[in-house]
């Protein structure tokens, strides 16, 4: 298989999104992966949704705060929707436009299958609705670390309000998750989150480093913004 390369867009830049269920350890991973971009030079943007915007801090607390209580689904989906349409523009496209390397805990995928597989609202639907709210920006790469969902959520102790879903609710996502994965296999490395951390990191640094390996360093090098 042709190794696929990073989107030609102005600017340059890479977009990296990793995904999977709740406790599968993207946190981790894409910390793990920014230090390794610096390392080698690369001007990185770590980030994450919901949240990672002062409009986007707001729908974060709503949607994830117990207390908000019975959120129809359509509701959700929309708030998702809402958070992504301002991380895209406040964080994401500008850091691509430098150049930069946007590292993503969560993006798009996350949507489709929480808010439309999980919540059994159309999928496509709501797949449709995402990609509207990010101007059909798409990520380079897609990294999903898949877990069992029996095992994600017991590495959980204080649980938010979508997390408190469900066994079937999050085993639906996790199916989705891996439908998605496959429909686009050039763009998602799908590995299994069981695997030590180090093994993990080291397979995604040498997939990210192919994608780069034509850009050069942008200007000032070796940096994690903002």
């Amino acid at each position: 298989m042709t190794e696929p390369v990073a989107a030609d867009r102005p600017g340059g830049g890479l977009f990296v999104v990793f995904e999977g269920g709740d406790g599968a350890g993207k946190s981790t991973q894409a910390g793990l992966l920014a230090q390794h971009l610096v390392a080698v030079g690369r001007t990185v943007r770590l980030t994450f949704e919901p949240g990672d915007s002062p409009v986007g801090g707001h729908i974060r607390r709503l949607l994830l705060d117990p207390a908000s209580g019975d959120v129809a689904p359509r509701a959700e989906a929309l708030l998702y929707a809402a958070d992504k349409a301002q991380h895209v523009h406040q964080v994401v496209a500008p850091s691509l436009a430098r150049g930069e390397v946007v590292v993503s805990d969560r993006y798009v995928d996350s949507m489709i299958a929480y808010q439309g597989a999980g919540r059994a609202v159309a999928a496509d639907q709501v797949a449709a609705l995402a990609w509207w709210a990010v101007d059909q920006l798409r990520p380079d790469l897609t990294v999903l670390l898949d877990v069992s969902v029996e095992r994600a959520l017991t590495a959980k102790t204080d649980w938010d309000r979508i997390e408190q879903a469900g066994l079937d609710f999050h085993q639906r996502v996790r199916d989705h998750l891996l439908t998605l994965a496959a429909a686009d296999p050039e763009r998602h490395l799908v590995l299994d989150g069981r695997q030590p951390v180090e093994w993990i990191a080291q397979r995604v640094a040498a997939r990210v480093d192919r994608l780069l390996a034509d850009q050069p360093l942008s200007e000032p090098s070796g940096r994690l913004g903002p």
